[in-house]
């Protein structure tokens, strides 16, 4: 049997990379597209906390605006982008917006998700940084990088 974290999935590509957000310098950044940048149906299940993080709110956003399309889903670890207000919500449409500008397609169609400490401000420099490369690097056979981050 083969590792199912290996092998493409026909249509999509993704990609990871570190871009700063851990301290470690471990990978922190990946990504998840379609591999002509079209929106495909989408799907996703969300926290019923009253007070939802940032990427949370803009990604239930997207896909009420697009009525369940997505190309695209960026996830970033180490900083969790709860709790931090305004500012927290703009780094995730920001995150969108530059996700789609990349791949072609609209900030709506891309769905945000992040994971990590709480109450802390995102590093947005860091993963604005981190962009160029994570979109330059996708790849059919990318997975196993958007795994590790």
């Amino acid at each position: 049997m083969t590792d199912p974290v290996t092998e493409h999935v026909p249509g999509f590509v993704a990609s990871g990379v570190a871009c700063g957000i851990k301290e470690s310098g471990e990978p922190d950044l990946a990504l998840v597209a379609t591999a002509d940048g079209r929106p495909v149906p989408a799907a996703a299940v969300f926290t019923s906390n009253l007070a939802p993080a940032a990427p949370v709110q803009v990604t239930r956003a997207h896909l009420e605006a697009t009525g369940g399309y997505a190309s695209a889903v960026v996830i970033n670890s180490g900083n969790a982008n709860a709790a931090t207000g305004v500012t927290g919500r703009e780094h995730a449409e920001r995150t969108c917006a530059l996700v789609a500008e990349g791949l072609g397609c609209q900030p709506e169609e891309v769905l945000v998700c992040s994971t990590g400490l709480i109450g802390i401000p995102l590093p947005f420099a860091a993963l604005e940084s981190g962009m160029a490369p994570l979109l330059a690097s996708r790849h059919a056979s990318g997975y196993p990088h958007a795994a590790l981050a």
